[in-house]
């Protein structure tokens, strides 16, 4: 972050030469700082281009160029709606602390949202079905266009602003952990949950002692998928609901003519019908004081959660995704999406 900050006092013909070593950001900008470290304002290369044409001083100091009313955005913050900043076309929104410092930069155009929710991904099983593919290479690990499976969804959920991920691991997790170690190469940070024995697809949530966050996102990590977090995150909140699964549409083909019945009688029917039902997507959005309701330790799968919410008359929603969606578990699935890959723009 010091290449996109620079002192007030400072040239004009210096800070060309450092907004020339940017790299990595939607757009070369400079943040520019008094003696103090507090940000006073932005500059670009037009600002630079402005005074040069005005005054005509390259050794003018960027304290007299730069723009002193920029947009900036406070630590702390929880959900912030990115669509009011691109319809403003900022490109780069810096966060700053109480103290006007620099924390951070949210480059709009390399995220898709900011949600406040910490992740646990279940990477633990073993697998079976796909061996012998899966005898020294945990199911998570295994390629798909060029990187791990689990690491699509991981540079999802960074793209959707989730910083905090926890990794259950059981069968060879090792090496899950050794590739991805703290998560810092990504700019995250990832804790992993080692389950002595199996929990299930819920009970690992039992073992963080606390998620900062009120909601936690909870997702299988054999996924390929373009799933929208932020819309399955805004239905559960726009449903005061305690929980929301995301759903794929499962299609069922009778081969032959369905009856509409009373006793002996057919009062109707339909030839060949295909009926159309919203299944379970192995991705899931959770208030987090629900997660108590979770055994410590124990065996536990989402869906027991969700029965329990079911028959308790709470609110459990469903958000169907529009995009792609496939669950890596056999063969066929993992030759699919290998084929599948070849033809996105990721």
């Amino acid at each position: 972050m010091n290449k996109i900050l620079i002192n007030e006092n400072n040239t004009i013909l210096e800070a060309l030469n450092k907004l020339n070593s940017i790299k990595d950001v939607s757009r070369l900008i400079l943040f520019v700082q008094d003696d103090n470290k507090k940000i006073i304002g932005t500059l670009t290369d037009g600002d630079i281009r402005r005074s040069l044409t005005q005054k005509k001083n390259i050794q003018e100091k960027i304290s007299s160029v730069c723009n002193r009313n920029f947009t900036s955005i406070q630590k702390g913050y929880s959900f912030i709606n990115l669509k009011e900043y691109r319809n403003r076309d900022l490109k780069i929104i810096p966060v700053l602390d109480e103290e006007q410092k620099f924390v951070e930069i949210l480059d709009i155009d390399k995220i898709k949202a900011v949600l406040p929710l910490e992740c646990m991904i279940m990477a633990g099983g073993r697998g079976k079905r796909l061996s012998p593919l899966t005898d020294n290479v945990p199911k998570p690990m295994l390629l798909l266009g060029g990187i791990p499976i689990i690491e699509h969804n991981i540079n999802r959920l960074i793209s959707y602003g989730i910083k905090k991920i926890y990794i259950s691991v059981k069968y060879l997790g090792e090496q899950i952990e050794e590739y991805f170690g703290d998560g810092s190469s990504k700019g995250i940070s990832i804790q992993y949950v080692w389950e002595e024995q199996p929990l299930g697809t819920a009970g690992a949530l039992s073992l963080v002692d606390q998620f900062k966050s009120k909601h936690v996102l909870l997702m299988n990590s054999d996924l390929f998928t373009n799933v929208d977090f932020e819309d399955l995150y805004l239905t559960l909140i726009q449903s005061d609901a305690e929980m929301a699964v995301a759903s794929t549409e499962y299609k069922v083909d009778i081969p032959y003519a369905v009856f509409e019945t009373k006793g002996n009688y057919v009062k109707n029917f339909k030839e060949k019908p295909s009926y159309i039902y919203q299944s379970n997507a192995g991705i899931y959005i959770l208030k987090t004081e629900v997660i108590k309701e979770i055994p410590k330790n124990s065996y536990f799968d989402i869906t027991d959660l969700m029965e329990k919410i079911v028959n308790e008359n709470r609110k459990l929603i469903y958000n169907p995704i529009l995009g792609y969606w496939i669950d890596i578990g056999k063969p066929v699935d993992y030759k699919y999406a290998k084929n599948f890959i070849k033809h996105l723009e990721l």
